[in-house]
């Protein structure tokens, strides 16, 4: 069982991405749409948590930005009719501790949204994993972002698209970019500064 790689990171627009060790061994690893693992660059060094799926005429590797993570997509797959697809389907629609929030609270028509994932699905996943999960955002705990003022240039527009291309959400993406100071920056600064303050 290969429980982590460290290695170049590589992502391809299919959800799946090139995980290349230093002994020069390439995995093909597949990972949630939202993943924070795409806020580092191509070539950058990452660890990634991995699960693997072996079947008759397939292995596969799924993989996670931390062991979190890597726990809630297992609990995920002991649900009845959720695979390893829908899993990452579910994983995709929100960060961690929001989807377990969306759990914890039975909030099925979220959990609805995931592609291939419908209403009866949902309900089992909120039926068999409420008390499973722990809510890391209670009423309390619930934290509303800082307002941010800025100047929405052509520039700021074209980032906040870039990173909702990257799977972020548009009003996650919108916070990232507002938070970068100067108005006369290129698309390519406000990206990665955006990214570098998440």
């Amino acid at each position: 069982m290969i429980r982590f790689l460290k290695g170049r990171f590589y992502p391809s627009i299919d959800g799946t991405t090139i995980i290349e060790t230093a002994a020069g061994i390439g995995f093909l690893v597949t990972i949630a749409a939202n993943s924070p693992l795409y806020k580092h660059f191509e070539g950058e060094e990452v660890k990634v948590y991995t699960h693997m799926i072996v079947r008759e005429d397939d292995m596969s590797l799924y993989g996670f930005s931390s062991m979190d993570e890597l726990d809630l997509f297992r609990l995920l797959i002991t649900v009845n009719g959720v695979g390893a697809k829908a899993g990452m389907a579910i994983m995709s629609i929100l960060p961690a501790d929001e989807l377990k929030h969306a759990i914890a609270k039975g909030d099925a028509k979220t959990i609805a949204k995931a592609q291939g994932v419908g209403k009866r699905t949902s309900e089992r996943v909120i039926l068999e994993l409420k008390d499973k999960v722990d809510d890391p955002l209670t009423d309390e705990g619930d934290i509303m972002p800082e307002e941010v003022s800025f100047v929405m240039t052509d520039e700021r527009s074209q980032a906040i698209e870039a990173l909702m291309a990257l799977g972020y959400g548009r009003e996650e993406a919108e916070e990232a970019v507002g938070r970068v100071q100067g108005d006369d920056l290129s698309v390519e600064e406000y990206i990665t500064l955006a990214l570098k303050r998440k």
